[in-house]
């Protein structure tokens, strides 16, 4: 994760001073790469705590396919009521709230993109008549069907390793207005090597490089590795480019005091053997065996 230090200090020293939606402001560089070899060791930050719990959450809820802040507590935290999530501010936003349909309901954000990508399908208005008989008239133009993007990735490695469509994406253009938060890690693509080996190329369009990619790391790192498991793959490369690549300006003191740690030793991920379904896997089947880290360092999140 020395990459990921040196990245701190780049923004620190460059970076250029911006307003944001949030009225926070930021430092920010933009473009930006960083690569981790998967078989070194999981790339967990060490020179704070890393939330690896509430990152497991999140992916398996992704995995779901499930638009419900509050089923994400029930995954991470085995109760629906009470226990705050990652996501609780946004559900709660004054911006979002009178557009959710209930209480938690963060709109068509990741896992629903993810599982449930919606559409249009064009059919023929007209009259019609049933298998019993009965005579009716369609004047709906269209009818929804949705796509399961992960069922058709890791069906498309297994048929097709080799293939150049293996991709997920989060960004729906014609549902922005209908998230609670827009996507910020918008597209992932998946290459298997010649000698069987899994890699992933994740593009973030905003990254929050404190508090947030530690976390995306992680996320996509154990993504890669559940994927490569139930396609009986090893894992090789996971690769996150970003865009505007930013530090809040009330992380900057956090940041001097992470800068000032030295890096500790990758933890490395163990997975139960016995899960070959992506959505068979529980908080219960991820295990970071060997993790050491420095204390956690707070730090508020903009919304």
């Amino acid at each position: 994760m020395k990459n990921y230090q040196q990245l701190l200090q780049e923004i620190l020293d460059n970076g250029e001073q911006r307003g944001d939606r949030t009225g926070v402001g930021t430092l920010a560089v933009f473009g930006r790469q960083l690569r981790f070899n998967l078989n070194e060791g999981f790339p967990a930050v060490t020179t704070k705590k890393l939330a690896f719990n509430a990152c497991k959450g999140e992916l398996i809820w992704f995995l779901e396919g499930s638009s419900d802040e509050r089923r994400l507590a029930e995954i991470t935290h085995g109760t629906r009521n009470g226990p705050v999530t990652i996501w609780t501010p946004n559900a709660l936003a004054p911006y979002w709230k009178p557009k959710a349909m209930f209480d938690g309901d963060l709109g068509r954000v990741y896992g629903v993109q993810w599982r449930g990508w919606r559409k249009l399908i064009e059919r023929g208005e007209g009259t019609y008549v049933d298998d019993f008989g009965n005579t009716f008239r369609r004047t709906s133009p269209t009818q929804v069907k949705e796509i399961d993007q992960v069922a058709k990735l890791i069906d498309g490695i297994k048929r097709d390793p080799h293939g150049r469509r293996h991709i997920i994406s989060a960004w729906n253009a014609g549902e922005i207005e209908d998230m609670a938060l827009p996507p910020c890690h918008v597209l992932s693509q998946f290459y298997v090597s010649g000698d069987g080996k899994l890699s992933c190329h994740m593009y973030q369009r905003s990254v929050d490089v404190f508090l947030g990619l530690p976390f995306n790391i992680a996320s996509y790192a154990l993504l890669t590795h559940m994927i490569a498991q139930v396609c009986d793959l090893g894992v090789g490369e996971l690769v996150i480019s970003t865009g505007d690549t930013h530090i809040y300006c009330n992380h900057i003191e956090q940041v001097k005091e992470q800068l000032a740690r030295q890096p500790l030793p990758s933890p490395t991920l163990k997975l139960n053997p016995l899960v070959k379904n992506i959505g068979d896997f529980t908080m219960d089947d991820i295990e970071l065996v060997g993790y050491q880290s420095h204390g956690a360092i707070k730090a508020p999140m903009a919304v």
